[in-house]
């Protein structure tokens, strides 16, 4: 197979992320707007809106970068992929994790400006606690089993509703909501919104975001030995060639 060049899976990572972000602070501006009095359909609002936006980005951006969007995700690919020669490499994975990060900022200052607030407004939402850093870590093992366990049994195509699903679900199941995500939570502190997250709780959360790393794959390694063979394939595998390249004609 064709792998796209690295600067054009780096734009679907940027992409990707920040439109990933803009979607959850965006639909909880929108939620507290809509229903300001009612914490509860604020949260099922937000979750909806976000867990329909990353199906959606996923089937997007996925045959060009894999959709990763997530720093954690990228580097359970690179770990597990190494002896198979298959994945990110540790370039690819370094430009992931900056493009994400940077992605995930942007993708909270567009939600701001787009609801007429200021650019940048790092947040005052503390999130800290030991029952929220222990939601962290299972919010994050479950998303790495989900995903990797999807491309090792060959099913990486029902990726985007499946992982959609997964965090819609998730932000209700944790006592976090379910960041698992550290480039998301970074970008969440440039928001003083509902979906906003302290700078100040942002290391425990990336903390705990790592922990559920290191388990999750531990996890995989034990459930799927080979699951590094099929690190091609996440999270939505290319078919067979580029698909951004233009065709050529072959003889009939």
């Amino acid at each position: 197979m064709t792998t796209p060049p690295l600067p054009r899976r780096l734009l679907a990572e940027f992409l990707g992320t920040a439109l990933l972000v803009t979607a959850v602070v965006g639909s909880g501006i929108m939620a507290t707007r809509l229903s300001p009095n009612d914490v509860g359909l604020q949260l099922l609002q937000n979750s909806i809106a976000t867990a329909f936006a990353l199906g959606a980005l996923i089937l997007t951006f996925g045959p060009v970068s894999g959709a990763h969007f997530n720093p954690v995700v990228s580097a359970a690919d690179w770990w597990l992929g190494r002896r198979t020669r298959t994945g990110l490499t540790g370039t690819d994975l370094g430009g992931y994790v900056v493009v994400q990060t940077v992605g995930a900022i942007a993708g909270s200052v567009l939600a701001n400006l787009m609801f007429d607030l200021a650019a940048v407004d790092i947040s005052t939402t503390t999130r800290s606690g030991g029952h929220l850093w222990l939601g962290e870590i299972v919010a994050t093992t479950g998303l790495i089993l989900l995903i990797f366990a999807l491309a090792r049994s060959g099913r990486a195509p029902v990726a985007p509703a499946a992982v959609g699903a997964y965090i819609g679900a998730a932000y209700w199941f944790t006592s976090s909501t379910s960041f698992a995500n550290p480039a998301v939570t970074i970008g969440r502190a440039f928001t003083d919104t509902f979906a906003g997250i302290a700078p100040g709780s942002v290391p425990a959360y990336v903390g705990a975001q790592l922990v559920g790393l290191l388990i999750g794959v531990g996890l995989l390694l034990a459930l799927y030995p080979n699951a590094g063979a099929a690190a091609d394939d996440v999270v939505v595998p290319p078919e067979g060639s580029d698909p951004t390249s233009t065709p050529t004609a072959t003889a009939t």
